[in-house]
């Protein structure tokens, strides 16, 4: 057998409204972590010039054989790691996937379990010298996992009926358990419990696959939560013009196996829903003919997504197929009859894609295999909980992935662009499906956060970070790239100076792969990508600074140098535990260098991980002791709080040791201070 390249064409079809999917163990293009460290002082001088990324913190392109013994190597020491992270004596880490760096340093991201049961939201990453050693770590929960009880009180028939009612209020077809529930610790939403966890398979309403995952209290029959794997999203078929394609010839027959990218495999379902299809073969090496009415053409397109997908990633971070492994996922295209969705699904480790309507444009093309097999990603590193904030975040991985993997095709047919969707016009007037320089402009995304953005769908949530990583590559104001001209606004009407896509997404791929966890969410990942940056470039250098600005131009944090652009900025990026209905906590920050009194216009940046911030209270404590109320048990059942204050602190000297007290005082609910910050204008 033999690898061989050929040419292929893949057409432009006429436009058509359509419909995709993407997932969370699956992923969808469109809907039908924490930092340790001391207390730092970022100087109000002029950041030092551009430059390249630390050579030490680069990525490892580890082979799939030395991936596999960094993961022996932290397997025999996990019982030492669990007692270097104060785990109990219940408690067991289980290696879920490693990465390591130019300098040795080694960053291992676990599961966990309590008295053998799983620990949902209960994943964590330790970073050391060797594969297991934990001098760092950033955990998906702060709360500690010791459940009243591991008895379920309610019987498991109660959480299979509530999840098949979940199941039929969205209208599914044929739902029925498609696995029993099984006895879980839910530990992503507050104190952990006891739970089950059921998921349901059929049909959704629109003939997409279903895995609905919902989540009971074992104790007392509540619903704690739910989400859908398979998310329904969009793609298009993309006329990428005369490709080439890795193939595999066994005799006189060629077959669409990738043997160069982890044995990669296009398959025909030829409109059926299940199985895997017919492998695409034929006595020449040449596929399709650029009209989706030839069915080796949609295969020749799904092929080509996924190669370049699998290349982008070795090649610009290091990273040998979707887990790491070295496996290649594979491709199934002509699904189902007039079906307008596409999907990645974890269960098969597979992407999947419709026809559209008609069977005239099937939805395969670079930025929707890219998009998808980024779900994948994200499922096996971050695991982003896809749903709330986590789930926007997890939805604008796979916006950003596919724009930078269409960038990196330097396909002439489709060039680069920070749009979603643009061939699709899926709103009938040419205009694409989202905007990653100006998110509202689809009617329905968001261009900053504010309270309560979890809410919403996180495809329109997602908004802000996609909003985020354009701001960091390209910068504010009006520009033309590629012969599509942006205009990005920022939420403080502050300019940002962009440092460059290249830069920008080597920040955002380790921020995922070593500071994200789970139940990541947009203050956490201000914090994350802030990490990946100083480890990246240093925390004094131009890049960190642009970090901070492009996010406090979507309302996530403060800029580099204040909320005004100037001053002097001290932060802390230590986390602190704060005890449910426990004493107060507090987190110090030195300030240095100044003279006089500090400020009239102090400006005080508060984040907060919290999942009842009405429970709260918080105030600033001046060197000499005077106490300064920021915030008095207010906001409701509201998650976390990320603002920022200003304090008339004229009377105080400005140097010394300042304090952010929090005390929590209601029970039931949990969090830590994130971090926070002190800004001299």
């Amino acid at each position: 057998m033999r690898s061989r390249t050929s040419h292929r064409r893949t057409p432009r079809t006429a436009q058509r409204r359509v419909a995709a999917v993407a997932l969370a163990g699956v992923a969808a293009l469109i809907a039908t972590a924490v930092q340790s460290g001391a207390a730092t002082a970022a100087p109000g001088t002029a950041p030092r010039t551009a430059s390249a990324a630390a050579p030490g913190s680069e990525p490892v392109k580890l082979t799939p054989a030395q991936r596999a013994a960094l993961m022996r190597q932290a397997d025999s020491v996990k019982a030492e790691t669990a007692k270097d992270l104060g785990l109990g004596a219940k408690e067991k880490l289980v290696v879920r996937d490693v990465l390591k760096d130019r300098d040795g340093t080694v960053h291992v991201r676990y599961e966990r379990t309590y008295d053998g049961l799983p620990v949902l939201g209960g994943d964590l990453i330790v970073q050391g010298d060797s594969a297991g050693e934990a001098d760092r770590v950033v955990k998906a929960t702060r709360a500690a996992v010791k459940p009243a009880t591991t008895a379920a009180k309610v019987p498991a028939a109660k959480a299979e009926a509530q999840a098949l009612s979940a199941a039929q209020a969205e209208k599914a077809e044929g739902a029925d358990v498609d696995r029993a529930p099984r006895k879980v610790i839910w530990a992503a939403d507050g104190k952990p419990v006891v739970a089950y966890e059921t998921v349901v398979g059929g049909l959704q309403h629109d003939g997409t696959p279903q895995e609905l995952h919902v989540v009971t209290d074992a104790t007392t029959g509540e619903k704690l939560y739910e989400w859908q794997a398979v998310q329904n999203g969009t793609g298009h078929t993309v006329y990428s013009g005369t490709v080439d394609l890795t193939t595999t010839q066994s005799g006189s027959t060629y077959n669409l196996t990738d043997g160069a990218r982890g044995g990669h495999k296009t398959y025909n379902l030829n409109r059926g829903t299940s199985g895997t299809g017919t492998l695409f073969s034929g006595s020449d090496d040449v596929w399709g003919n650029g009209s989706p009415s030839n069915a080796e053409s949609a295969g020749a397109d799904a092929h080509y997504g996924a190669a370049l997908t699998w290349d982008y990633y070795k090649n610009v971070h290091g990273r040998t197929g979707i887990r790491g492994d070295g496996v290649g996922a594979y491709s199934r295209v002509h699904y189902g009859n007039n079906y307008v969705n596409a999907f990645w699904s974890d269960s098969c480790f597979c992407m999947t894609y419709g026809d559209g309507s008609g069977n005239a444009n099937p939805l395969t093309s670079i930025d929707v295999a890219a998009h998808e097999m980024s779900h994948g990603l994200t499922s096996a590193t971050a695991g982003l909980v896809y749903s709330g904030e986590s789930g926007g975040l997890n939805e604008a991985t796979s916006d950003i992935f596919g724009s930078t993997v269409e960038f990196y095709a330097n396909n002439s047919s489709d060039v680069g662009d920070y749009l979603i969707g643009e061939e699709i016009d899926i709103n009938g007037n040419g205009t694409p499906l989202r905007y990653m320089d100006k998110p509202s402009k689809d009617g329905r995304s968001k261009d900053s956060w504010y309270s309560g953005i979890g809410s919403i769908d996180v495809h329109y949530s997602s908004g802000v970070a996609n909003h985020f990583f354009y701001l960091l590559s390209e910068g504010s104001g009006t520009k033309t790239i590629n012969g599509v001209t942006y205009d990005s606004p920022t939420s403080d009407g502050l300019p940002v100076t962009g440092i460059g896509r290249a830069k920008a997404e080597k920040i955002w791929f380790r921020a995922l792969t070593t500071k994200f966890t789970s139940t990541t969410n947009y203050a956490a990942a201000r914090t994350g990508t802030l990490a990946a940056t100083g480890e990246l470039y240093g925390a004094d250098s131009a890049e960190y600074k642009a970090v901070q600005d492009a996010w406090a131009a979507v309302n996530v944090g403060t800029r580099s140098g204040g909320p005004g652009g100037g001053g002097t900025t001290f932060e802390s990026t230590t986390d602190v535990a704060i005890p449910d209905a426990g004493a107060a906590v507090t987190s110090a920050i030195t300030v240095t260098g100044r003279t006089g009194n500090a400020p009239a216009n102090l400006q005080v940046a508060v984040d907060i991980v919290h999942t009842w911030s009405g429970d709260l209270v918080v105030d600033l404590v001046a060197p000499d002791g005077t106490s300064y109320r920021l915030r008095n048990r207010t906001g409701g059942s509201a998650d976390n709080i990320n603002e920022t204050y200003t304090v008339n602190a004229s009377s105080e000297t400005a140097n010394g040791t300042w304090r952010l007290r929090v005390q929590d005082t209601a029970r039931y609910d949990t969090g830590y201070i994130n971090g926070w910050s002190l800004t001299f204008p």
